[in-house]
């Protein structure tokens, strides 16, 4: 069956997803004896509707599975959702209205799992219309049997190897979602605020002026003030240190201490300690034994040590404290700032720093190792590799993995009611609810009356194990199960992966705690590679498209069903690892031109294949002209660069340098090149022409087959599998075949170079006829050209139909000499041609 007129995508891209499902084409044979690349793929987040930034990053993935499983890997590539805290807690508060307090916590966890299925059948069904090549029977849930298990585990190993501890401290809370958070879960914001300046009065002084001025921009929290810091080398302040002073309204007596991180540059120079307004609070409040002062509780409200201002939320405190301030003459003056908060980035909450006990894991003391482990992955671009180091060397906190929320992993364990002991699940009795269960034996104090552990754990603490859960890994401690033979000896064959893709603001979390899991389990990496893709912006200058601000200008489905996958996944593949990239319909039309283009060329060639000599090594090189070996050896070239470029994870230049090629070489030049010996059935070079048209086609459809696999498929399946059958007895797809190799004996670089001369002539041609307001396609009557190169005039008339058929010349005359009647000369390389209309 013949290719049809028009390339139609929203027909042939269902039908081939379908192809490929019955198929099998990408499933992953844990017993296939060849080597794996295995990748960690992100689990995306159940908060939303997925955006064109979702399919900018996930298709990067699929670029690189794609060129690795036709150079001959088995390719493990699962999906997996993040569907276990607070984002899908959030998500079922706005979509459904329920608040996790107003009805029973089991009822409330079933709306999460049942909304969060809704979503997950969108993704999966978004996924597969995009064209990722996953194998979806290792698809998981981070809240499924399995990963609560291995997560549980996870603690437990940790617990047991004194990594976790339970403590009551200062800890990042956030009032909104009404939960501790960890340092990770934080993003400066910047925002007009204002400092003012108060008077904190000396004590035992009754001059009036007899005050230290202190700038703030939180005067909410002067009833938690505890002491005063300058710096130590600030002169204006040294005759104070040791004394106290009156915190304004409250009266409090506080100490002017000194100490080297009070910035003398930044307000007064001198600066309020209070518990706690922020991380600096914390570290002077432990550095000097300060006493403890509570202002603000777990809703974010002032506190009875707040007086007539406490039920107050934080904004209406500060303002009714500044008319009090005002009022009692304590407020000097206020001047605007700009000044940098910290916020809880799954709400953009103001962070407070409350008291509460929580779960820690121990990471200060380890950070030697893990910044060895980051030195020791390959980050594609290598340039993130900085952000990762950033980070751990200036990390100031343990890792805090709980959570006061109501949705997501429970820590398994207990508390003796009588003793208050801590009661851990046994390994080989997970995984565990201890809402609903108990433990297994009584307390070693004989009670069995227990306190379930109400707390969940971090979302991460649980995605951080995505190479294991995935692999489905099984510690020696877990029961033996009747096995699914997809995951028997899976762990082994997968860990550690081959890739981690992911973006590059989660650095700081996926990568880093996943890393520090790896490192405390197993001793080892948990993959060899980790690709950072950038953002989708919504236009030039505008921010990253997420969730929670719309989705962006365009639905992924929406822009799916207007143009195609392939268009979509061309737009992708236009920025490198780690870029950002607009959101830019014109760049998706033009994949959408190429697809139509790439068609109309397999069309054409169609034409002559079934006369396409078969590739061996005895091909009979001397019915090749210059412009076979010019774009043979050319091709072989490319094959080389998109190879190293893919291997380097630079799939945008390789789209780019195989586009670059498509146009300039094959379609603007060899075609037009071709084009007469082709229709002509008496040229004995007629077959040179299809056997580098049949060469040259089938190493582009593999070269673009990454990018954009659908066109490339429906092309390769009726020009080289349906038509072909020796190659449809060894491959059911394009996208299973080879991976092109290097043909050492096409590669030709004096052909190359020559090759250049005849598209410069070419070019010449149509630079005249432009010039003189003449359609390509008009005809020469004589071009002569003339060259004093015996060599280069015998290539040329050897190319002599080459250059007839692509510059429409009629006859063609090679000479020493122009003749009197030149019409037009130009100049190239060492000829000059004459143009005859």
């Amino acid at each position: 069956m013949a290719l049809q007129k028009r390339y139609n995508p929203q027909e042939t891209e269902p039908s081939l997803l379908q192809k490929w499902e019955d198929e099998k084409i990408y499933y992953f044979d844990v017993n296939l004896e060849r080597p794996v690349f295995s990748i960690d793929t992100p689990p995306a987040t159940v908060s939303g509707n997925l955006h064109m930034g979702h399919i900018y990053s996930y298709s990067h993935t699929d670029f690189i599975a794609r060129f690795k499983r036709m150079q001959g890997y088995q390719i493990f590539y699962p999906m997996g959702f993040d569907d276990n805290g607070l984002p899908t807690e959030r998500l079922v508060e706005k979509k459904l209205g329920i608040k996790p307090r107003e009805i029973d916590h089991q009822t409330y966890v079933n709306r999460c799992l049942e909304l969060s299925k809704e979503f997950e059948y969108k993704y999966e069904n978004l996924w597969k219309r995009l064209g990722l090549s996953i194998d979806w029977r290792y698809t998981y849930r981070t809240i499924d049997h399995d990963s609560i298990k291995i997560s549980q585990y996870s603690f437990l190993d940790l617990y047991n190897k004194g990594l976790i501890y339970q403590k009551e401290a200062p800890t990042i809370w956030c009032p909104e979602c009404q939960t501790a958070i960890a340092q990770a879960d934080l993003v400066d914001i910047t925002r007009r605020s204002k400092f003012f300046r108060l008077k904190f009065f000396l004590e035992n002084s009754t001059s009036p002026n007899a005050f230290l001025p202190i700038a703030t921009t939180r005067p909410e929290l002067l009833s938690a003030c505890v002491a005063i810091f300058v710096h130590p080398e600030d002169k204006r302040y040294q005759n104070l240190l040791g004394s106290n002073c009156i915190v304004p309204i409250f009266g409090q007596l506080v100490p002017v201490l000194e100490d080297p991180d009070a910035d003398p540059h930044k307000g007064t120079g001198a600066v309020m300690c209070c518990t706690f307004g922020d991380q600096m609070d914390v570290s002077w409040w432990n550095k000097y034994d300060l006493p403890m002062k509570i202002a603000i509780d777990h809703d974010g409200r002032m506190t009875s040590l707040c007086g007539d201002y406490q039920g107050l939320t934080t904004a209406e405190a500060r303002q009714e404290i500044i008319k009090t301030l005002t009022e009692e003459g304590v407020l000097i003056d206020s001047t605007p700032t700009e000044q940098s908060i910290r916020v809880h980035e799954r709400c953009d909450t103001p962070v407070e720093y409350i008291v509460s006990r929580q779960w820690f894991l121990r990471i200060l003391e380890h950070k030697e190792a893990y910044l060895k482990a980051g030195d020791n992955i390959n980050w594609h671009p290598d340039h993130m590799k900085t952000r990762y180091i950033s980070w751990v060397e200036n990390l100031k906190w343990d890792w805090c993995i709980s959570r006061q929320r109501y949705y997501g992993v429970p820590f398994p364990l207990w508390y003796c009611q009588n003793c208050g002991e801590v009661i851990l699940a046994e390994a080989d009795h997970l995984p565990v609810d201890p809402l609903a269960q108990k433990p297994h034996k009584a307390c070693k104090c004989g009670s069995t009356n227990f306190t379930p552990e109400t707390d969940v754990m971090d979302t991460w603490a649980t995605s951080s194990l995505t190479p294991q859960i995935a692999g489905h890994w099984k510690p020696d401690c877990f029961e033996e199960e009747d096995d699914d033979p997809l995951m028997s000896g899976l762990f082994e064959r997968v860990f550690p992966y081959s890739l981690r893709p992911q973006a590059h603001e989660i650095i700081r979390t996926w990568a880093f705690y996943t890393i520090v899991k790896s490192h405390h389990h197993l001793q080892q990496l948990p993959w060899d590679n980790i690709l950072i893709s950038g953002w989708g912006l919504a236009g030039e200058g505008m921010g990253k498209i997420s969730k929670s601000r719309g989705g962006g200008p365009f639905s992924p489905e929406k822009i799916l069903t207007l143009y195609s996958a392939d268009a979509v996944r061309y737009w992708a593949a236009s920025a490198g690892p780690g870029k950002d990239l607009v959101i830019n319909e014109e760049k998706i039309k033009m994949g959408a031109k190429l697809a139509n283009k790439m068609w109309n060329v397999a069309r054409f060639y169609e034409h002559f294949q079934h006369q396409t000599l078969q590739q061996h090594e005895d091909f009979p090189i001397d019915i090749l002209t210059p412009a076979d070996k010019w774009i043979l050896s050319l091709t072989q070239s490319l094959i080389r660069h998109v190879t190293e470029l893919f291997e380097n994870y630079d799939y945008a230049a390789a789209k780019n340098e195989t586009e670059a090629f498509f146009w300039r070489v094959l379609t603007d030049n060899y075609l037009e090149m071709c084009k007469q010996r082709l229709y002509d059935e008496n040229d004995k070079t007629r077959f040179g022409a299809l056997y580098s048209l049949d060469f040259v086609i089938q190493s582009i459809l593999k070269l673009f087959s990454p990018i954009m696999p659908f066109i490339t498929e429906a092309i390769y399946l009726q020009l080289f599998i349906t038509n072909n059958d020796a190659i449809s007895s060894t491959t059911t797809s394009l996208h299973t075949s080879p991976w092109p190799q290097v043909t050492e004996n096409l590669h030709d670089p004096e052909a190359e170079q020559f090759g250049e001369l005849l598209v410069a002539i070419a070019s010449s041609v149509r630079r005249y006829k432009s010039e003189n307001n003449l359609a390509l396609s008009t005809p020469i009557q004589k071009m002569i050209i003339q060259s004093t190169d015996a060599d280069i005039k015998h290539l040329l008339s050897l190319a002599e139909a080459d250059l007839s058929s692509i510059t429409r010349s009629e006859k063609i005359i090679f000479t020493e000499t122009l003749p009197g009647d030149v019409v037009h000369i130009y100049q190239d390389y060492s000829i000059k041609i004459a143009i005859h209309i």
